[in-house]
């Protein structure tokens, strides 16, 4: 199975109009990705290649419209390019012998504001060479200037390997395992996975199937179980499983049956580890005690999916927030990549973030963390709403 897009190194590309992104783009993916034109505004959507690119691995590249696209639907354009920059491992900066002007300086302190390492590649240098002046300044900017021609320079590829293996983000290279180092090696895990409503006809929902194969890969034991066999399942083991992972949605019943010796958590929590910043999820979730009636709560999906009657992002997790607190709350949902206006939010709940990459969830908790909002995500609110929470993280902390 090809690498899931969201366990992929995202390489955004941005610039000014006309300056070779897509051009850059063909030549890395050494094919007629992105159209490539003199008509500035060609590119009026961001342009997605997914691929392997030895020795880095699996990546996904993301070419971006012109920001200081001035045709008719710019504001939109430029909106949707700046909006990439959250799930934006590494950034490359596309100017021309001329050197940068205001919007690529304004991008450059959008990527040091979200932590985004980048490059400043300068292209079309078979028409003509940047000035000792212009190098000067971008080098000022930047650590790594690579001087190239789109069109002409068979050294680009090579060169463009060479930076990105120097700038790999840590928190990429080094990003948590899902369970299985929670765990001793051929250690028993069972993984309780209730097959309701939300379960896809005939198949298992991707957090799970992840997470089997993460055990898998270090030579657990897995026991897959519906919460109505689980009491059985431990009985028939010779010694206890050394953890229990269960749905968040089976959290309560599940913590009812598994005896408080054995450790216990959610796939949603572990992908809270995994995709995004556990302490910080942690920490939001007691903001829940402090809401109050009329404070307003975003719930936040990565991805967009058809809500069903006791969908958990629209009805589950609302209901247990006015249980928990007592409180007249005002609940909104927002769906998608598009990262919303978020001021006037006294708390956010992500999702699992399944279906996208880490560096999304990791900006978005940067950008409630600057503008003073708790944000936590679905297995944290769950069992902090049912009073399990010390219990479901109490694994993390050994």
């Amino acid at each position: 199975m090809n690498t899931l897009k969201s366990m992929r190194l995202h390489i955004g590309i941005f610039g000014k109009t006309n300056v070779g992104k897509s051009s850059i783009l063909n030549k890395i993916t050494n094919q007629q990705t992105s159209i490539v034109s003199e008509l500035a505004g060609t590119t009026t959507d961001v342009v997605e290649k997914s691929m392997e690119f030895l020795p880095i691995g699996p990546i996904n590249l993301l070419d971006t419209a012109g920001i200081d696209d001035e045709t008719l639907l710019a504001k939109e354009r430029i909106e949707k390019s700046l909006n990439v920059l959250t799930r934006t491992d590494v950034a490359i900066l596309v100017c021309d012998y001329n050197g940068l002007n205001k919007f690529d300086k304004k991008l450059i302190e959008k990527f040091k504001e979200l932590h985004i390492p980048y490059i400043i590649v300068v292209n079309k240098t078979d028409i003509e060479k940047p000035t000792n002046e212009t190098i000067k300044e971008l080098e000022q900017y930047c650590n790594y200037v690579i001087q190239t021609s789109a069109t002409k320079d068979e050294e680009l590829v090579y060169k463009f390997k060479e930076a990105m293996v120097k700038l790999l983000p840590e928190d990429f290279v080094n990003s948590p395992q899902i369970a299985g180092d929670l765990v001793d090696k051929k250690s028993t895990v069972i993984m309780v996975i209730p097959i309701d409503k939300e379960a896809p006809k005939g198949r298992i929902i991707l957090p799970q199937v992840q997470t089997l194969r993460d055990l898998l890969d270090n030579n657990c034991i897995t026991l897959c179980v519906k919460e109505s066999e689980l009491q059985q399942a431990i009985e028939n083991l010779k010694e206890p499983p050394a953890l229990v992972i269960t749905d968040s949605q089976a959290f309560k019943n599940v913590s009812q049956i598994v005896p408080e010796h054995i450790p216990l958590t959610s796939f949603s929590i572990l992908f809270a580890r995994l995709k995004g910043d556990l302490n910080s999820f942690i920490n939001g979730a007691k903001a829940i005690d402090d809401l109050k009636d009329g404070d307003k709560v975003l719930i936040l999906e990565s991805c967009t999916h058809h809500a069903i009657d006791d969908d958990i992002g629209r009805v589950k997790i609302p209901n247990l927030l006015r249980k928990k607190t007592g409180k007249n709350l005002v609940i909104e949902n927002f769906s998608g990549h598009d990262f919303p206006q978020i001021s006037g939010y006294n708390l956010i709940i992500h999702c699992g973030a399944c279906m996208t990459n880490r560096k999304e969830v990791l900006s978005r908790i940067l950008i409630a963390s600057q503008q003073g909002i708790p944000i936590t995500n679905y297995g944290i609110t769950i069992s902090y709403c049912l009073g399990i929470l010390d219990r479901a993280t109490k694994i993390f902390k050994n």
